[in-house]
Order: structure tokens, then C-alpha cells, then sequence
């Protein structure tokens, strides 16, 4: 009986030569790339796809060219530069990580994978990345596109969560002794190109040979998924209050939060009900009176989905300290989605409900 043919890296390494995207954290080809750049991107790129973070990842390198730069930043300066970006959790541990490699690195990465997972924010994905791409360690990292061309070129039966670490060491087998940076971005781009979830280009795999799924007709049933929990639900109440300009009150976020620190409607705490009145009313700024808009906003977070009313007021006081008066529609300064929809909806011109 024939041996069954096994992926081959340098099949792979030459179709990723050929097609790989010019994305802006992308060096030259066998060339070691500066680990603060590869650390950079792989933090924007978690949960975000590249066209988005490519105009944002430049405009980050200018601003902070390096990671002692960045640790200088004053936290504040790092979220409002992360506005739009989402996952506001990875932009407040990477401006711990860079401090903790600028204070006790001497602003130099570590070079291992088990090093580099002691970073702030930085888990098994992105200290591989780092490893593999800055270091040269032969590694893979497993995200979402890796864990499916893996998972269909062995017909892995388990599903691709739980068995990342397994299919981490499948991968580093199969990378080369030279080029293990090229080989680990060469996984990630197949997945995103060619190994798509739905309707993958197979007839465009350089592993088509040696794909088990392909083989037996069973790409659609890999990788094997679990069952998504669906996102807890939680309400608050939000508060547009302007001033005789038509500004809108925007003020950081102080409480832990998905917000912290970033620019935000005051509003009532998250909870698993709607706000009572009484919640409503402690909550509010001092205003001269009070109008419910008509509708909500919601916004979908990882686990959490945000269902928020929106009461409208106004006021002739000026901006406590944290506060700022916003033009309510695009100024030039970033804010976070969520922030966005609510400026947009409050102004939306639709009557106003009587106030509960």
C-alpha cells in the first residue's frame, strides 16, 4: 500500500512566496523582523481583520516608533489611539507590556515562547508569533486560520479549541529548520486565502495531495466546533446632555469596565435588567430636564451584548474635571464605537418619548 503523502513545507513556503499579501508588518522575505512590530500587529490583529488594522498600525508606528516610546505614553494617549479598534483590553495590556519590557528588558523582547507568555495580554498565539516570526524558533501559532488548515489536513476529530495545543506541535513538526517565520505566516495566510471556513478554494491548496479532508470529501465536517454560548445581555441607560452650542458631555470611564478609561455618555451601571427610575434618576447629570429618545442602541461585544436607552438633556454648566464638551459627530478624535452609535442615535431627529 502507498505511504499516504504528508504536507509538504516546502510546497507551502513556495505558494505563500507567490501569493502572500503586502501588508504593512510584513518585512522581506528570510529576513528576522523586529519583534516590537510583530508583537504590535499580532496584538491589533486578535478579533480584527487586516484592512482594518493596516492604516492603523502605521499611524501607531509613527506616533510610538518603539517600545521604549510606547511605555512613555501615558495610558489615556494609548486608548484614545486605540478608539474604533474594539477589545479595549488589549490596548491597556499592551501599554503594560511595553512598560514591563522597557523596565525590566531593557526595552529588548524575550526570545522564548515560555518568556514571552509572561507579557501582559501576550498568551500562547502571540508569544508563538513573536518567537516564530522576530526569533526564528521553529513554531506555529494557532489562530482560527491555522487550527482549520490543520484540523482538515489531519481530519483531527477533536475540536480545534481544546486541541490547540496539540495541533500547535503538528504544525511545528511540519515547519523547516530555516524560514520557520515564513512557514508559520505561510499556515495563517492559507487559512485566511485559500482554507476559507466556507467553500474553501481547494483546487488553489498547495496541500491538496495531502489533505485528509479533501481526500475523503469531508472538508465541510472540519474543524470539529463547540457549541457557542450565547453573550449575556445587559442594559443601562445613557445620557446626551449638550450644551447652548449643541456640544455633547462625553467623560472617561472611570469603573472596570469594557470602556475603562475611554470616552463615554455618563450612564447608568451595566446590569442584567433595565435601569428602575429611581437608578435612572441618581445617575443623571444635573440637566434642566430630561427626554427619553426613542429606540435603544445595542452593541455586541465578545460575551457580552449591550442594550442601551438613551435620555436627552441640556445644560449652561461647565465640564467637570474628565469631562469634555464633543461635537457630537467626527471630530478628528477616535471614540469607541459603542460612543459612536450613541452620539449618532441621540441625534437621530425622530420625536422624543415622554420621560418615565
Amino acid at each position: 500500500m502507498p505511504a499516504r503523502p504528508t504536507p509538504d513545507a516546502g510546497q507551502l513556503l513556495a505558494w505563500f512566496k507567490r501569493h502572500r499579501r503586502a501588508l504593512p508588518w510584513r518585512g522581506p522575505w528570510g529576513r528576522k523582523r523586529d519583534p516590537y512590530h510583530v508583537w504590535l500587529s499580532e496584538i491589533m490583529l486578535q478579533q480584527t481583520q487586516a484592512a482594518t488594522v493596516a492604516p492603523r498600525y502605521e499611524a501607531f508606528l509613527a506616533r510610538w516608533p518603539t517600545v521604549g516610546a510606547l511605555a512613555a505614553a501615558e495610558e489615556r494617549e494609548v486608548l484614545d489611539a486605540w478608539a474604533g479598534l474594539g477589545y479595549y483590553r488589549r490596548a491597556r495590556n499592551l501599554h503594560r507590556a511595553a512598560r514591563v519590557v522597557a523596565e525590566t528588558c531593557n526595552s529588548r523582547f524575550p526570545d522564548t515562547v515560555r518568556a514571552l507568555e509572561t507579557l501582559p495580554g501576550v498568551g500562547a498565539y502571540t508569544a508563538a508569533a513573536i518567537a516564530a516570526l522576530a526569533f526564528g524558533v521553529r513554531t506555529v501559532a494557532v489562530d482560527g486560520n491555522v487550527a482549520r488548515v490543520l484540523a482538515r489536513v489531519f481530519a483531527m476529530a477533536d475540536p480545534a479549541g481544546p486541541a490547540s495545543r496539540r495541533l500547535q506541535a503538528m504544525g511545528a513538526d511540519l515547519a523547516p529548520e530555516s524560514l520557520s517565520g515564513e512557514f508559520a505566516e505561510a499556515l495563517i495566510e492559507l487559512g485566511a486565502l485559500v482554507c476559507r471556513p466556507r467553500e474553501p478554494r481547494c483546487d488553489s491548496c498547495p496541500w491538496q495531495g495531502a489533505c485528509k479532508a479533501f481526500r475523503t470529501g469531508r472538508t465541510a465536517d472540519f474543524p470539529v466546533s463547540v457549541p457557542r454560548k450565547r453573550p449575556a445581555v445587559r442594559y443601562s441607560v445613557a445620557f446626551r446632555l449638550t450644551n447652548r452650542c449643541g456640544e455633547v458631555l462625553l467623560r472617561r470611564q472611570s469603573d472596570p469596565g469594557p470602556f475603562q478609561g475611554m470616552l463615554v455618555l455618563p450612564a447608568t451601571p451595566w446590569g442584567a435588567s433595565r435601569p428602575s427610575p429611581a437608578a435612572v434618576r441618581a445617575a443623571a447629570p444635573p440637566a434642566t430636564a430630561w427626554r427619553r429618545v426613542a429606540g435603544r442602541v445595542e452593541h455586541g461585544l465578545t460575551h457580552l451584548t449591550l442594550r442601551t436607552e438613551i435620555r436627552a438633556g441640556a445644560t449652561t454648566r461647565d465640564p467637570a474635571p474628565g469631562e469634555i464638551w464633543h461635537p457630537g459627530r467626527d471630530d478628528g478624535r477616535r471614540l469607541p464605537a459603542y460612543t459612536r452609535k450613541l452620539l449618532a442615535h441621540g441625534a437621530a431627529p425622530e420625536p422624543a418619548e415622554a420621560t418615565r
